[in-house]
């Protein structure tokens, strides 16, 4: 499905929306929940993604395709590592098998994993004998995706003797590897996290009990967006803690620079435009929440801010090369901009061009991140469906906002 975004006017957004559960907490729990029973989750992430895991962890088959999901790729692989008895062959869509797994399954088996290619060396679709792993020390590299560390740590909850992970070298995306020790901290599990070295100690069963899944910081970055290119926005979004597991909370600091005010006010936030934008260019290193790269580019093009964002090396093997994606979408809107390996410059300009159609290259964000700038410009998004995989009704409540939508 295509679509072409207008809205009448800019001046003002007042709404309230609400938005599903942490896809990265969810997609961790629904791993915990498999190893330890005695865990029920509350506002569920609703996004393909999490459907996609849900299903893989019940299905009886011997195959199975998790699309374009890699969080449950990369959990899934240490999942079933340590499930004996099984055997099953991992796979994806035609992007999913560009992705690198290579990492992740010389670490398992480092471990005593029984892991094997179906096809290219390093990349899925893989095969996986589960088996009992009695070893309980791994390296791993600290600058790889932490979902490949985060793999490890799930897995190794559920290891006679724990686990216990060294980092090689310098360690990225601290907040998500974080995220995943708070979760097992918070259902009793006890960790330790001191240099580069992580331990998960060994734990038998655990307390019946429920965790309530704060929504999604990834998926409010456009909520941001909005109000950042709105004259006078305000728009409440919940349910969300101040004192956040997500890494991308950051986005409350980061928009201050475009004049978005944020307030706390028990599970929902409070997102108002306070004074006009006249941001001096920005300067940020995002390897510590590289998926609001695409937002936070896209806002600062919408208002003529340059930005120079670093930490982006992860980028490059997401749904798509979302480097290269970002910078051929916004030349075609007319932006001057450069990029490397891990960085973004974007140098400020005023003039945006109009009715523009903006690739998605199969991947969500893309499309989630262009359309608030259809508070500057009609604008169109192409195969503007995409947006399921982990937010399932955003187009809902971009009307609801006051985008006007049309498909074409």
């Amino acid at each position: 499905m295509d679509i072409l975004l207008n809205v009448i006017t800019n001046e003002k957004i007042i709404e309230e929306i609400t938005i599903s559960g942490s896809k990265s907490e969810s997609n961790r729990l629904l791993i915990l929940q498999q190893l330890f029973p005695e865990i029920s989750i509350a506002n569920l992430s609703d996004s393909d993604d999490s459907v996609h895991l849900q299903q893989a962890l019940s299905t009886k088959g011997s195959t199975i395709d998790i699309g374009h999901a890699g969080t449950a790729m990369r959990f899934l692989v240490g999942y079933f590592a340590s499930k004996k008895n099984s055997e099953v062959v991992l796979t994806g869509s035609e992007r999913m098998q560009q992705r690198p797994i290579g990492i992740l399954v010389e670490a398992l088996r480092d471990l005593g994993a029984e892991i094997s290619y179906e096809e290219k060396e390093g990349y899925p679709p893989v095969r996986i004998t589960g088996q009992t792993i009695a070893k309980d020390k791994v390296q791993i590299n600290g600058n790889v995706s932490s979902q490949y560390i985060s793999s490890l740590l799930l897995m190794g909850t559920h290891l006679a003797k724990g686990i216990t992970i060294s980092l090689i070298g310098k360690v990225t995306s601290i907040p998500y590897i974080k995220m995943t020790l708070s979760l097992l901290n918070q259902l009793g599990i006890s960790t330790r996290f001191e240099g580069n070295t992580i331990q998960v100690f060994p734990v038998k069963q655990l307390q019946k009990q429920t965790v309530v899944v704060e929504s999604d910081w990834s998926s409010a970055s456009y909520s941001y967006g909005l109000v950042a290119l709105s004259e006078n926005g305000k728009l409440d979004i919940s349910s969300y803690k101040e004192n956040s597991l997500q890494g991308d909370s950051c986005l409350a600091e980061i928009y201050s620079h475009f004049g978005v005010e944020t307030v706390f006010d028990q599970n929902t936030i409070s997102l108002k435009k306070v004074r006009p934008t006249d941001a001096g260019p920005l300067t940020l290193d995002l390897k510590n929440a590289p998926d609001i790269a695409q937002t936070i580019a896209v806002t600062c093009f919408g208002l003529g801010v340059a930005c120079h964002l670093t930490g982006l090396h992860t980028l490059k093997i997401k749904e798509t090369d979302r480097l290269e994606a970002l910078e051929a979408e916004l030349k075609k809107l007319g932006a001057v901009l450069t990029i490397t390996n891990e960085s973004l410059s974007l140098s400020a300009s005023t003039k945006i061009q109009e009715n523009i159609a903006i690739k998605t290259y199969n991947d969500h964000r893309m499309a989630m991140a262009f359309a608030p700038l259809a508070f500057k410009v009609p604008i169109a998004i192409l195969d503007a469906e995409v947006v399921s995989k982990s937010y399932q009704k955003f187009w809902k409540d971009m009307q609801q906002i006051g985008i006007q939508i049309k498909e074409l």
